[in-house]
């Protein structure tokens, strides 16, 4: 680690520099509106609740998905993979209002488990169902919580002990305006203080 202390700083004032963040495309409809499958990119999501598990999102007001979760309740998380890395940023520019997503971008609609309206991605390599429990005005966004009700994780990302290989995902993260494929794994939680043998299990050397 280095342990240079006197590196110096820039500041570039108060703005959102969290990085990196993921980037996941929200689903949404509203047939009892006649309002068709639609998507929208957000990189501002976390989580923030783990009993019971629950996320945040953060939509500005005047995107078209924000009226359509506003009335449902229910929106869907799906992954991103560096696969769907172009749709996920057209997902993000264009409007709902004005094209179809899904129809433009080759992606399917399917039924998320727990929901009525909201679709997942069919080509996503995961999605989490998501039901609206508050909506936070904060100022240029509002803040939806929701709780997680299902995830649905594609067959073809699990190994034959059961766990899921994340990495054969390809994820795609957000930084500062980029979309950045993720790197080789460095670590797993508690590697910093875990045995001799818990590292070799992994495949890690301390």
């Amino acid at each position: 680690m280095d342990k240079n202390v006197n590196k110096p700083f820039r500041s570039i004032g108060a703005t959102t520099y969290l990085s990196p963040v993921p980037v996941v495309m929200l689903g949404c409809a509203d047939p009892d509106n006649n309002i068709k499958p639609n998507l929208i990119t957000i990189a501002w999501a976390g989580i923030v609740n783990s009993k019971p598990p629950m996320i945040s999102v953060s939509i500005r007001k005047e995107r078209y998905s924000h009226a359509i979760i506003s009335r449902t309740g229910e929106f869907t998380v799906n992954l991103t993979s560096e696969a769907l890395c172009e749709a996920t940023d057209y997902c993000g520019v264009k409007s709902g209002r004005d094209v179809d997503k899904f129809a433009q971008m080759g992606l399917t609609p399917i039924a998320a488990p727990g929901l009525k309206a909201a679709p997942a991605v069919a080509q996503a390599p995961a999605f989490l169902s998501c039901k609206v429990r508050d909506i936070i005005e904060l100022g240029s966004h509002d803040l939806f919580l929701a709780e997680v009700i299902d995830v649905c994780v594609a067959e073809e990302y699990f190994t034959e002990s059961g766990a899921i290989n994340e990495e054969a995902m390809k994820l795609v993260g957000y930084v500062h305006g980029k979309y950045r494929g993720l790197s080789d794994v460095l670590g797993f939680f508690g590697y910093s203080i875990a045995s001799d043998e818990a590292l070799r299990r992994r495949g890690m050397k301390r």
